[in-house]
């Protein structure tokens, strides 16, 4: 399926979530890597805030995209967001949704405006 890349320059976006490795398969415990480079994938929470509208996504990161200084409801920057919309069936019904991944995340620089 396409890829959509997620603009988030307008967004404010605050971890929810910390950082800690996807699980693959929930009976084995086996944890998800990377397909081309075999690296260990982070799960993170997240809420996305943009035109007054906000949404909880989970986020897959490369955990060599986890950056140092990351803290729970500190604004965060999502390096190379993209939405991947799946469908599967499962059970004998069908499933869908939207997978968000970045190739990084990193804590937002916080800018402050003039006369505050």
């Amino acid at each position: 399926m396409r890829s959509i890349r997620v603009e988030t320059s307008g967004a404010t976006v605050l971890l929810t979530e910390a950082p800690e490795p996807k699980v693959k398969d929930r009976q084995t415990g086996e944890i998800a890597k990377d397909a081309q480079s075999g690296e260990t994938l982070m799960r993170l929470g997240v809420v996305y805030i943009d035109g007054g509208e906000s949404s909880l996504l989970q986020v897959t990161v490369p955990e060599s995209g986890v950056t140092e200084g990351l803290a729970l409801g500190s604004p965060v920057t999502l390096i190379g967001l993209i939405a991947r919309p799946w469908d599967t069936v499962f059970n004998g019904q069908q499933r869908h949704g939207i997978a968000f991944r970045a190739e990084a995340i990193a804590p937002a620089a916080i800018s402050v405006g003039a006369g505050v």
